[in-house]
């Protein structure tokens, strides 16, 4: 099975060294995002809400320059530096997913990297 790097300059450049996301057949696993707008390299303004917005913005993006789509998201990881901020990031999750939902955990974290409140890693899949 081959493996290719997946980049695309409409989501934030990896700040290490990472891929944005590895195909490897039919699957893609993407690299946590952060709700860092590419065009600035900087935090989406507005708290918790704005940075799941473009964080997962970051993932629709990396999810369609390999051509799959959110639909062919099988499971989600979500990282918080408040647990309190579940609420707020699950209201904006559910403007991105529908039903059948994606298999997902959700984890408190001591930090992300560039001061982030939010880190959302996705894998997906193709039939």
């Amino acid at each position: 099975m081959t493996r290719q790097a997946i980049q695309t300059e409409a989501a934030p450049a990896a700040i290490g060294p990472y891929s944005q996301a590895i195909q490897a057949g039919n699957s893609l696993y993407l690299s946590g995002q952060l709700g860092l707008d590419p065009a600035t390299g900087k935090l989406a303004d507005g708290g918790v809400g704005a940075q799941s917005r473009q964080a997962l913005d970051n993932v629709e993006a990396i999810l369609a320059a390999a051509g799959f789509g959110l639909g062919d998201v099988v499971q989600v990881q979500v990282l918080l530096t408040d647990i309190n901020d579940f609420g707020a990031v699950n209201a904006v999750y559910e403007e991105f997913f529908k039903p059948p939902y994606p298999a997902r955990a959700a984890y408190a974290v001591a930090a992300l990297p560039a001061g982030g409140s939010v880190e959302i890693v996705v894998s997906a899949q193709k039939t």
